[in-house]
């Protein structure tokens, strides 16, 4: 299959010498689940939340999966994105409770023309939990046109299950079905927190498939210094990437990056440091590195 999308693009090219490759801007952002103890260790939602938002809008991310998205953090993220919209339902009730694993886009580029979800389970109808998976997991889907050019594709996100080993491999081979039942021979996009890194074999069921590649394999330009997972911690490093963008043979991948943005905080101590090495109207404040969120976003550009 691998093989019949790069001879069709081949061909094009070939036929179609000055047709001119679009550009399409998609990420995966594990924004973390609103609760008091981070709160508490000064990783709240309420600071983390403009931080996120700014990262968002600075590197133009036009579609995005999210994950671990309560109710109220979904209605704080649109407030903060004015311009996007979003499919997903929680995974609890398939309405409104539990974590969300939304898609985002932006309203005046892109049309959703059929939209949906499914559970990661052997039930994919309703809120359940699949094989040895400590909770519920859902994945979300849309079918988008490119108001502009009519490109048309499909995008799936999902969160997988950070305990269930099984959970992990058969919710890898349910989404790949899903894919060949859906989306038929139009180009794919999948992103999201699948707890598995690039050497468990639970990742080769999609990265040796022939239905998807992993952007960060094919990519032209590649910008990651460190994994995708952090524990908010700044002083730590990884190279497990556990967040994973998948994309159809069809895409050429321009660029992947890890975005290690950090933002800081006050530190108790309010210390100031003057130095006879950079200009007297330079001091330096003591602040504490935070990081928006216990996992670093994925930002890949694609051309089509």
């Amino acid at each position: 299959m691998k093989r019949v999308f790069l001879f069709l693009l081949a061909f094009k090219l070939i036929v179609c010498p000055n047709a001119t490759a679009e550009e399409l801007t998609v990420a995966t952002f594990n924004v973390r689940y609103q609760n008091t103890r981070d709160s508490l260790e000064g990783n709240g939602w309420g600071k983390r939340c403009p931080v996120i938002c700014s990262l968002i809008r600075f590197h133009d991310f036009e579609l995005f999966g999210a994950q671990e998205v309560l109710h109220g953090q979904l209605h704080d993220l649109l407030e903060s994105l004015p311009g996007y919209g979003y499919v997903g339902v929680g995974r609890d009730d398939g309405k409104t409770k539990g974590e969300y694993a939304p898609i985002f886009y932006k309203k005046n580029k892109f049309k959703v023309l059929k939209s949906g979800h499914f559970w990661l389970s052997d039930n994919t109808d309703y809120p359940n939990k699949g094989w040895d998976a400590a909770l519920p997991r859902i994945c979300t889907w849309a079918r988008f046109k490119n108001i502009q050019s009519g490109f048309e594709f499909f995008f799936f996100n999902l969160h997988m299950d950070h305990v269930g080993v099984e959970a992990r491999k058969n919710s890898a081979k349910l989404v790949l079905k899903k894919i060949k039942q859906m989306c038929a021979n139009n180009p794919v996009i999948l992103t999201g927190d699948f707890n598995v890194d690039q050497n468990s074999p639970n990742y080769e069921v999609l990265e040796g498939s022939e239905l998807l590649n992993d952007a960060y394999v094919v990519a032209e330009i590649r910008y990651a210094l460190n994994g995708t997972f952090n524990d908010f911690k700044t002083d730590r490093k990884t190279d497990s990437r556990i967040d994973h963008v998948f994309v159809s043979p069809l895409f050429k991948v321009e660029r992947y990056g890890v975005l290690t943005d950090t933002y800081r905080a006050k530190d108790s101590s309010n210390k100031i440091e003057k130095s006879s090495n950079f200009p007297k109207e330079v001091s330096l404040i003591k602040y504490n590195a935070r990081t928006p969120s216990d996992h670093f976003p994925v930002k890949v550009v694609l051309s089509f």
